[in-house]
């Protein structure tokens, strides 16, 4: 059962008006299985002073393109009573039209649009209005015979409106229904939602989840778990198994829904997924259509499910499935587009945006992870209202045409033109080693900030995961995790790529950047620390960049690997024979890949920095007191004497680093492969030559 979760203390603290429709909204929006993501409205009448200090009705309603769950002041929009109320009497209204017409009533041009059912609200004479998309109501709009179950549940309460797109003409149905009947208390909209209302906020949002509550009643006394979508047809993988599998296969998808855009993905395994995934006529359902006209935009019509039989050791096998059944799903999708399509249509990417595979789970698909994960939620409460329809009767859906309408609809396409635009990084992932130090995190700073999802992979996995929270609390939930990974164990670092696979979907820029760095006489140089430099910035860096080859390859839509040298890599110095052959084992590794990467579209370029000892692990610990040693000097007079043998007359620091590697990594290079790039301030013994 859905939870009343009003609070009236907190009630009592809020002074009425907005604010009680802002807590009231919020409260729907918390619980998604009463409002989809994006999706429902909520209004309130209230009197408010004009510019003139008259007192004037005002409507204020949901804007455009927001979510109940996180909506604040900013987001509603106050509409003067007066001016809406002469619509009631028009026979018709074009969408356009309407739209415009919203506009003109608007009490405060600065807010936003207002929403696409604002008449639903307007049309209705009551103070407080909510349209909420709850499972239980979904079930019932979506089944068969909703109607006649409606009536045993409902009695004369409700008023039923047949299948219509929001706008003038749905909301007017609406309130004439309403009107006709002085019995009803709700409105099922056939496909679509509900409507309730009620004369303070706390009594409209209680009817509201009381409404909800006699439908889930009767579909959970209905549901016999047994032979729920059909019965069983497979059993889950065990958690390890399944998850290994995805991992496996997140990259080829991954490339194989990128061929326009690159796409960010997403694994779900809950219960739910994997209960829908096996059942036996779950494959017919996933056909049938969209559970709610606001799935489309960020589900499509349809998921693709992929017809295999769970076996972990049959990775191939689900390999040229999905291969084939992408390329399917792609062609079948430009078909109904070209089927459907209204002059000036642009059609989006023809990919799935949800995968379902039987003993595994759910993939998803999106340009950031937020919007992936959008994408299942929004097919989790698909999947609760499938299981409530099949419950009542068979599950109906939108046409195609109709699905194709509300997909391509201006009115929603308007929503999604309210998103930020994209950057140069957007929709690629981002694996830095040694993510905690100076140089690491600075650079995961600087992708993130153009858009980038991150890996921070380093030793340090507490100092990974600090850096990790830092970028996530500003830019937003899980555009960077970190991982604990040692770059000299091979099992660690294929380890660490599967979980990007599973977290992200693969990886297009590799930033191998964890090092260390050692300081003796050649004469006094031992073979372990020979050794420990070659394990770490020779055989590391080979390691992780092997990985991300195979992980490229995988994908088909190329990549990018900078390498973070060292002065050293072409300058003989004293007493550095370890580190300086490992730097440039480095340098000539990354233009070996460059050779071999340039037919798969990847390319591998090295920057050679000097003395970066901002923030890094490496100048903290006894290499400072071994070139200062070295040089005759104190330790604190490194960063001067670093600054002087410049021609700049500069000193270097992590950011100037990661703006080499956003270079490296950014369109500004994509012909650029194998090369070297100094960041040193000008250190003439170290020029290229």
């Amino acid at each position: 059962m859905v939870q009343s979760l009003w609070d009236s203390a907190r009630e009592k603290v809020i002074n009425g008006g907005l604010d009680a429709l802002i807590y009231r909204s919020n409260l729907l929006g918390e619980d998604r299985r009463v409002c989809n993501f994006g999706g429902g409205n909520t209004s309130s009448k209230t009197i408010e002073l004009d510019f003139r200090g008259r007192e004037v009705e005002v409507m204020w309603v949901k804007g455009s393109g927001s979510d109940l769950a996180t909506m604040k002041a900013g987001n509603f929009t106050g509409l003067r009573l007066e001016d809406i109320a002469p619509l009631f009497d028009r026979e018709e209204m074009p969408d356009e039209e309407m739209v415009a017409y919203l506009a003109n009533c608007m009490i405060d041009p600065k807010h936003p649009r207002a929403s696409i059912e604002t008449l639903l609200h307007a049309f209705l004479p009551f103070k407080h209005v909510d349209h909420t998309h709850p499972d239980a109501i979904i079930s019932l709009c979506c089944a068969h015979n909703g109607k006649d179950i409606a009536r045993e549940i409902y009695g004369d309460r409700f008023v039923w409106v047949p299948y219509i797109r929001p706008g003038f003409t749905l909301s007017k149905m609406i309130a004439e229904g309403v009107l006709a009947n002085p019995q009803a208390e709700l409105v099922l909209m056939e496909k679509h939602g509900l409507v309730t209302w009620g004369d303070t906020p706390e009594a409209c949002y209680a009817k509201t989840i009381s409404i909800i509550n006699e439908a889930e009643r009767y579909i959970q006394d209905r549901i016999e778990d047994e032979n729920l979508f059909g019965g069983r047809k497979s059993e889950a993988l065990p958690e390890e198994e399944r998850r290994a599998v995805a991992a496996a296969v997140m990259p080829l998808i991954r490339g194989a829904v990128s061929d326009e855009r690159k796409m960010i993905l997403t694994f779900d395994d809950a219960e739910d997924v994997l209960r829908f995934v096996g059942g036996v006529n779950s494959e017919n359902l996933s056909s049938v259509g969209a559970a709610c006209p606001d799935h489309l935009v960020h589900t499509k019509m349809l998921p693709l499910f992929v017809n295999w039989e769970p076996n972990a050791s049959d990775i191939d096998g689900l390999k040229t499935k999905l291969n084939e059944a992408i390329t399917a799903y792609k062609e079948q999708y430009r078909a109904y587009f070209d089927r459907n399509k209204h002059k000036g249509d642009v059609m989006f990417e023809a990919a799935p945006r949800v995968i379902l595979i039987p003993g595994v789970g759910m993939i998803n698909t999106g340009k950031s992870w937020s919007n992936s994960k959008i994408s299942g939620a929004l097919y989790h409460r698909a999947i609760a209202v499938m299981r409530g329809a099949t419950a009542l009767g068979d599950f109906v859906s939108l046409s195609e045409n109709e699905s194709y309408n509300v997909e391509y609809w201006p009115l929603e396409l308007y929503k999604l033109s309210l998103a930020p635009a994209e950057a140069e990084f957007s929709r690629k992932v981002a694996f830095i080693t040694g993510g905690a130090g100076g140089i690491g995190s600075e650079t995961a700073r600087r992708l993130v900030s153009e858009g980038a999802h991150v890996v921070l992979a380093d030793l340090n996995l507490e100092g990974a995961q600090k850096i990790a929270a830092e970028i996530n609390d500003k830019y937003g939930e899980n555009r960077a995790f970190a991982v604990k990974m040692d770059v000299t164990q091979e099992e660690q670092v294929t380890a660490a790529y599967a979980d990007t696979a599973l977290f992200y979907g693969g990886v297009d820029i590799i930033v191998n950047n964890a090092g260390l760095a050692t300081s003796s006489p050649f004469e006094e140089t031992s073979l372990k620390e020979w050794n420990l430099n070659i394990s770490v910035l020779g055989t590391g860096y080979f390691l992780v960049a092997r990985e991300a080859f195979k992980m490229m390859k995988e994908q088909k839509i190329g990549g990018s690997m900078v390498f973070i040298g060292s002065k050293n890599a072409i300058f003989a110095g004293k007493s550095v024979s370890a580190y300086s052959s490992a730097k440039a084992l480095e340098a000539h590794l990354a233009r070996c890949i460059a050779a071999e990467g340039g037919e798969f579209g990847i390319r591998a370029n090295t920057i050679l920095p000097d003395a970066i000892l901002q923030g890094s692990a490496i100048w903290n610990s006894n290499w400072r007191n071994e070139r200062a040693a070295a040089y005759g000097i104190e330790p604190d007079q490194l960063e001067e004497h670093y600054r002087k043998r410049t021609t700049l007359l500069v000193n270097i620091y992590p950011r100037d680093i990661a703006e080499g590697v956003a270079f490296f990594a950014s369109s500004k290079s994509e012909k650029t492969t194998g090369c070297m790039l100094t960041i040193d301030g000008g250190v003439p013994v170290a020029f290229t030559r």
